[in-house]
């Protein structure tokens, strides 16, 4: 009886390792979340009691009546160099704010980054220049300040610098 649970709780530890081993560093992302039914395995959403889903093809952070909830969303991981980040952003009215960070650990907010100081949301294309010194993830921090609140991410894109 021993050998089989502890064969079953191999083959699960097995599964589970299978499942992240899938989610290879990258040098690069292109992603416009058209065919996302549901956040991708190898990105990390951290909804809180709010919701941040794949909806219309893009992203979706919404407050639902949790203003003030803390919302990030996560990238695979990506190998240690510099690179131009763009994306889409827009919101639906409000105060909003968005914090871009770096993190070894998606796990331990405390190994969370700024990358960016936390900015007031305004429309349109936004371009950073990151410098990753180390293979690391790249997280979208997200800040609503009322309820009903939303924000609309699209059209990711992190590309090597030249």
């Amino acid at each position: 009886m021993k050998k089989i649970i502890a064969l079953t709780g191999i083959i699960a530890f097995g599964g589970f390792l299978t499942a992240n081993a899938q989610c290879k560093t990258v040098s690069s992302i292109t992603e416009n979340f058209d065919a996302w039914k549901e956040i991708n395995k190898c990105w990390t959403a951290h909804q809180g009691k709010a919701m941040l889903y794949a909806s219309d093809k893009k992203i979706v952070f919404y407050s639902v009546t949790n203003p003030q909830e803390n919302m990030y969303i996560t990238t695979p991981k990506i190998k240690a160099g510099k690179y131009i980040l763009t994306f889409d952003i827009s919101d639906n009215g409000g105060e909003t704010t968005l914090d871009i960070f770096s993190t070894h650990n998606i796990s331990d907010v405390k190994s969370f980054v700024s990358i960016t100081k936390p900015s007031k949301i305004t429309s349109g294309k936004k371009t950073y220049d990151i410098n990753l010194k180390k293979d690391s993830n790249l997280g979208l921090k997200v800040l609503l300040n009322g309820i009903h609140q939303a924000v609309y991410v699209d059209n990711f894109s992190l590309k090597p610098k030249k």
